[in-house]
């Protein structure tokens, strides 16, 4: 292991540099629809990619089919996917992923970085997930750069949907899933550092109601309300919050026009976190009764469209022996792990569902994601770029070790 150790050397002035490229990719807008910044933000990491070689591919999303306001179903375009293969000879294979897109939009108020008086950057995707990205290229360069480069391959996938639930790359991440061994995902750490154990899944569901519209002086009675059978129905939902293990948000309703008017049409949408497969099913099968419910009403009709975006990620037996790895990677570095479960989903849980085992939160410390407190701590970018670094340094040793290519 000591021999390992001396390759993280490369690392120990590299932090205003990755600072400096984070505060870069951050200054530009990558939020998820704004399709021109998404494809600046991804020249710019082709350009800090390609230098490690690899077969390189920009890899088209499938359109986000999207139910709008006025209950109408689009497709929304999506950026390109950056794919990179290198060593795909070894025996030993490794998955690398993180995403380049924001939930910060074009018209968002929190646009540039700064650094604040307490010496932390805030800006727009420090911590989630641009930090983790430079993490991810410092720990592949480190690798690329030591004798045991070759000893394993690896494998690349930035995509630039994952903050709507990678609607256009999902289909491609599960497709990858079964030529690596495991995985390293680079969301941000917990706060104090701690990674990621098991994550809840989550489900965004659109909920259409029509009803019939009508004069509300002249003819009232022929109207059909359809804003009071979704409130009732989305009523309904809420009083399923009864398990701390499930839990229903109803956060978005729209509908209704002149108030003169009965209304016709009215949306609601609703966010749904489980913990397992069993209560992902109870979901579905509660919101398939609701509607059969509501659709024998007079007068109303209700379509349900959306899903879980994201299966659950329990802690299953073949991640148990990558946390392990992981700690006593982390224990040589003096780096306190603590694991955790957590309510949150993300690219994981999809690689997951797909079979392969990984770890997503080994990105740098930071916090307040999604809000304009956002921020990534500078001082924590060296330890984690080493603690990358040195999972996959010692895993191609094990693969060179046991005489693999």
């Amino acid at each position: 292991m000591e021999e390992l150790l001396k390759h993280l050397e490369r690392l120990e002035n590299r932090q205003e540099e990755m600072l400096a490229t984070i505060t870069r990719l951050c200054d530009i807008n990558s939020g998820t629809l704004n399709l021109p910044g998404v494809e600046r933000v991804s020249q710019e990491l082709v350009k800090l990619f390609e230098p490690l070689g690899g077969d390189l591919q920009l890899i088209d999303t499938a359109p986000w089919s999207v139910v709008g306001d006025g209950g109408k179903r689009t497709d929304q375009a999506l950026g390109k996917i950056i794919h990179i293969i290198k060593h795909p000879e070894a025996s030993g294979k490794v998955m690398l992923c993180i995403h380049c897109d924001t939930v910060y939009g074009i018209g968002d108020s929190f646009q540039k970085c700064r650094m604040t008086a307490g010496g932390q950057l805030n800006g727009p995707g420090v911590a989630d997930a641009k930090g983790g990205l430079i993490v991810m290229l410092e720990a592949l360069k480190t690798l690329e750069s030591s004798p045991l480069a070759g000893q394993i391959g690896w494998e690349v996938i930035i995509n630039p949907d994952e903050e709507i639930g990678s609607p256009g790359s999902g289909s491609f991440l599960r497709s990858r899933a079964g030529e690596c061994d495991f995985g390293m995902l680079f969301e941000p750490a917990l706060p104090g550092g701690g990674l990621v154990s098991w994550r809840k899944g989550t489900g965004n569901f659109t909920f259409v109601v029509r009803g019939q519209s009508a004069h509300s002086g002249r003819d009232f009675a022929a109207g059909r309300n359809a804003i009071v059978a979704l409130a009732r129905l989305l009523d309904e939902i809420d009083q399923l919050n009864i398990e701390p293990d499930v839990t229903y948000n109803v956060g978005r309703i729209t509908g209704g026009g002149a108030v003169n008017i009965v209304p016709d049409l009215a949306v609601g949408r609703v966010n749904v976190r489980v913990v397992n497969l069993e209560q992902q099913s109870g979901v579905e099968i509660d919101f398939a009764d609701l509607v059969e419910k509501y659709n024998q009403l007079d007068g109303i009709s209700v379509e349900i469209s959306g899903g879980f975006t994201s299966p659950p990620k329990p802690l299953e037996d073949n991640v148990k022996p990558l946390q392990h790895r992981i700690t006593r990677c982390a224990q040589i570095l003096d780096i306190d792990i603590d694991w955790q479960g957590t309510g949150g989903a993300c690219d994981g849980n999809k690689f997951a569902s797909a079979g392969l085992p990984n770890i997503d939160t080994l990105g740098p410390c930071g916090g307040h994601i999604h809000s304009s407190n956002e921020f990534l701590i500078p001082g924590s970018l060296i330890p984690r770029t080493k603690l990358a670094s040195l999972i996959l340094l010692a895993y191609a040793s094990e693969i060179d070790n046991s005489g693999g290519a």
